[in-house]
């Protein structure tokens, strides 16, 4: 069971507390914007943390920022996972690794893996070439591993990541955060189709993206009816929305969504938080 607690801006992530499982898995949607600046969104920045691991999935404009007013514990991050290369999802990363190394106190000695598709290694080689070397050499290990689809990454604690392709970019992928209890799935920015939905199948929560409204549909993005289908098809728990352009918040999102999936759905802010 899960359940999810607004929280304004300037406070800490708060949850709702229900039976969980006997380690919870705590998700805080820290950034739920895109690469459109908003007054309330940040772009994508998604915080999961269960036993020891604390995981970011991608790292847009503003996360950094967002996880300290969340009171996050950005400094003790473990691993950053990135499902694709656009600036709303990758655009901090050389901000972030540069607090951990000149703004951390003590100074960090943890090792800090760094995730994401094909081509995640050479990404990283041309930040810090346009960058500085903080980016390769941060004071600390600094492991980079790409992720093959089909593949599962360990990340300690009993907790793993494995990765499927969507239809965005090349290298797009989406994101299964796996424990002994829960499972998690996470779209990044993706078109719509079956291969997800049937991957995800029977995920305790879907967080998917829900960019564009209908009359705005394109082939690399979902809508709120096609992200209610994918959530239908993987016979999603629950079902929360993120990535939201300004266009579809003039729209009746939840109900666009209830045509296709008849589970219980939110619409994702800024700080909201959810216990698997």
């Amino acid at each position: 069971m899960l359940a999810e607690t607004p929280t304004g801006h300037g406070r800490e992530t708060t949850f709702l507390h229900v039976p969980p499982c006997p380690t919870p898995v705590r998700l805080t949607t820290a950034g739920t914007g895109t690469a459109a600046p908003h007054p309330r969104r940040i772009s994508a920045a998604h915080w999961v943390e269960h036993g020891e691991v604390r995981l970011l999935m991608d790292c847009g404009a503003g996360a950094l920022h967002r996880l300290a007013e969340l009171g996050l514990a950005w400094q003790r991050i473990t691993h950053l996972a990135l499902t694709h290369f656009h600036l709303d999802h990758v655009g901090e990363v050389p901000a972030y690794v540069f607090a951990l190394k000149y703004a951390t106190l003590p100074p960090r000695v943890e090792p800090l893996t760094i995730l994401g598709p094909a081509g995640t290694t050479e990404l990283l080689r041309r930040l810090a070439a346009a960058h500085g070397d903080f980016l390769a050499e941060p004071g600390f290990p600094l492991n980079v591993r790409e992720v093959a689809p089909g593949n599962a990454v360990a990340l300690g604690g009993g907790v793993g990541l494995e990765a499927h392709p969507t239809p965005h970019t090349p290298e797009s992928l989406a994101f299964r955060v796996v424990t002994p209890e829960r499972h998690l799935v996470y779209s990044g920015d993706t078109g719509p189709g079956d291969a997800l939905g049937d991957w995800a199948r029977g995920c305790d929560l879907l967080l998917a993206e829900c960019s564009l409204p209908e009359a705005m549909a394109i082939p690399t993005h979902l809508t709120p009816r096609s992200a209610g289908a994918l959530a239908a098809r993987a016979q999603a728990k629950r079902l929360v929305l993120t990535h939201l352009y300004p266009p579809v918040e003039a729209v009746d999102v939840l109900g666009e969504v209830g045509r296709e999936y008849r589970g219980p759905a939110v619409i994702a802010n800024d700080g909201d938080g959810y216990e698997l």
